[in-house]
C-alpha cells in the first residue's frame, strides 16, 4: 500500500510587501504585551488569513516560547518566514517593531503622552482588550489543540507548572514536561502526515546563524573590553540581554535594568519612566530598547544608539530562530516527533491559561465594571466577529471617560 502524499499548507506563498502590511497594522494596534500579541496573531494569521493552521501556529509559539528571546516577535518572524521566505520574515519583524520603537525614540526626545487621568484610562483600556483577545485565542486553540480529556488535562498542569515555578524558567518546563508526557502517553498506531512547512531557509543558513550567535555573544564583549568602547559595550550589553532571557516581555526589565542602570549609562527615573511609558504603546515590549539607547548618557548620537541598541536585543533570538526551523520541517514529520508535538501544543494551551489569569487577568480586572467591559469585548470579538482595532479603540475610549467622570 503506498502512503499518501504528504499535505502542503493550503495558501500559496505571499510577498513581502503583503507581510509587511499585515504585520504594520499589527505592530499599530496590538496593544496588550507578548502574550495578546500571539492572541492578535492568531485571529489574523489562522483564523482571517488562514496562512498556516492551528497545529503549525502552536508549534511556533512553542518553539519560540522555549527559546530564549522575546516570543511574540519570534513567532511573528517564523511567520513572515513561512509566507514570504527571508524578505517575509524581516518584513514581519519591521512591520511589527518599527511603530513602537518609533513612540519609545520619540518619547527619550521629550515628547510626553497619555498623562492624567484620561491617559490612565486608555492603557488601562487596552489592559481590558488584552483580556478579551487572550481569552479568544485560548477558546480557539483548546479546541483543536486540547480537544480531549488527556490533553485538557496536560493543559492543565501546564498551567500548574507555570505558576509554581521561577518566572524564569516555568514556561519552558512546562513545555518540556508536555514534550515528555506526549512522548510517554500521546503515541498513535496510525501517524496521518503532517503538512509541509517551507520556510525558504537551507540548512547551511540554519548552521550559519547558529555560529553567528555564539560569536557574536562572545565576540562583542571581548571587542568592547579590548576597546574600551562605549557604543561596543552598549551593543553587547543589549545583544546578550536578548540572548539570555527567557520568556520574553517583563522578564528582560530586570536584566535591562542591570544592563544600563548599574553601570551609570540610565539614571533610575528615567529607566522608570521608559517602562511606564512602553505599557501604553502597541508592539513588542522588547523596543524599550529603542529608549534605554537613546537616553544612555554621554553620547552624542542617541539616535544611533537607539538603532543598535534595537537591533542588538532582538538579533540572537531571530538569529536562533533562523537556526531551528531550516531542520524542523523534516524533523516534524517523524511519528515520536508528532507525539512530542501533541503534547507540546496542549501545554501551549496551558501556557496561555496560566498567563490568561496573571498577569492578563490579575493586572487588568479591578471592579465589576471592568469584568463587564472585558466581557462584553470578547462577545464582540467571538460572536459578532468584529475586527480587533474597533474593540481597541471602543475600549480605550470607554475607558478614558469612566475614568474622568
Amino acid at each position: 500500500m503506498i502512503d499518501p502524499p504528504t499535505p502542503r499548507l493550503a495558501t500559496k506563498s505571499g510577498s513581502p510587501s503583503e507581510v509587511l502590511c499585515a504585520f504594520l497594522r499589527l505592530g499599530c494596534t496590538s496593544f496588550g504585551g507578548p502574550i495578546a500579541h500571539l492572541g492578535y496573531f492568531h485571529t489574523e494569521f489562522v483564523e482571517r488569513r488562514k496562512w498556516c493552521d492551528e497545529e503549525t501556529f502552536a508549534e511556533l509559539v512553542a518553539l519560540a516560547q522555549s527559546m530564549p528571546g522575546p516570543a511574540s516577535s519570534q513567532t511573528g518572524f517564523a511567520l513572515g518566514l513561512l509566507r514570504a521566505g527571508w524578505l517575509g520574515g524581516i518584513a514581519a519583524w519591521l512591520g511589527f517593531t518599527m511603530p513602537s520603537a518609533l513612540l519609545m525614540l520619540a518619547f527619550a526626545s521629550g515628547h510626553r503622552f497619555l498623562t492624567g487621568r484620561a491617559g490612565i484610562g486608555v492603557v488601562h483600556g487596552l489592559q481590558l482588550v488584552a483580556v478579551a483577545v487572550v481569552a479568544q485565542a485560548i477558546l480557539s486553540m483548546r479546541k483543536s489543540l486540547a480537544p480531549d480529556a488527556p490533553r485538557m488535562g496536560l493543559a492543565l498542569l501546564a498551567a500548574a507548572i507555570v505558576f509554581l515555578a521561577p518566572p524564569a524558567m516555568g514556561t519552558v518546563l512546562a513545555i518540556v514536561l508536555g514534550a515528555l508526557l506526549g512522548w510517554l502517553l500521546m503515541r498513535s498506531g496510525h501517524t496521518p502526515p503532517v503538512r509541509q512547512l517551507h520556510f525558504g531557509l537551507p540548512r547551511r543558513a540554519g548552521v550559519l546563524a547558529a555560529a553567528t550567535f555564539l560569536a557574536l555573544l562572545l565576540g562583542l564583549r571581548i571587542a568592547a573590553a579590548l576597546t574600551g568602547s562605549q557604543l561596543l559595550a552598549v551593543v553587547s550589553a543589549f545583544y546578550r540581554t536578548g540572548a539570555l532571557v527567557f520568556g520574553g516581555g517583563h522578564v528582560v526589565l530586570p536584566l535591562l535594568e542591570s544592563a544600563v542602570v548599574s553601570p551609570g549609562w540610565v539614571d533610575q527615573q528615567s529607566f522608570l519612566s521608559g517602562y511606564g511609558a512602553v505599557q501604553a504603546v502597541p508592539g513588542p515590549l522588547f523596543t524599550f530598547a529603542a529608549y534605554l539607547g537613546a537616553e544612555i548618557r554621554p553620547t552624542t548620537n542617541p539616535v544611533v544608539y537607539s538603532a543598535l541598541a534595537l537591533l542588538a536585543i532582538f538579533l540572537p533570538g531571530l538569529l536562533i530562530i533562523v537556526a531551528v526551523v531550516p531542520f524542523w520541517s523534516k524533523l516534524r514529520q517523524r511519528p515520536g516527533v508528532q507525539s512530542v508535538l501533541r503534547g507540546v501544543n496542549a501545554a501551549v494551551v496551558g501556557v496561555l491559561i496560566a498567563a490568561f489569569i496573571r498577569p492578563v487577568c490579575s493586572s487588568a480586572l479591578h471592579s465589576a465594571f471592568d469584568v463587564a467591559v472585558a466581557a462584553t469585548a470578547f462577545a464582540l470579538l467571538v460572536r459578532w466577529k468584529l475586527p480587533p482595532w474597533i474593540i481597541v479603540v471602543a475600549v480605550a475610549s470607554v475607558s478614558a471617560i469612566a475614568s474622568v467622570v
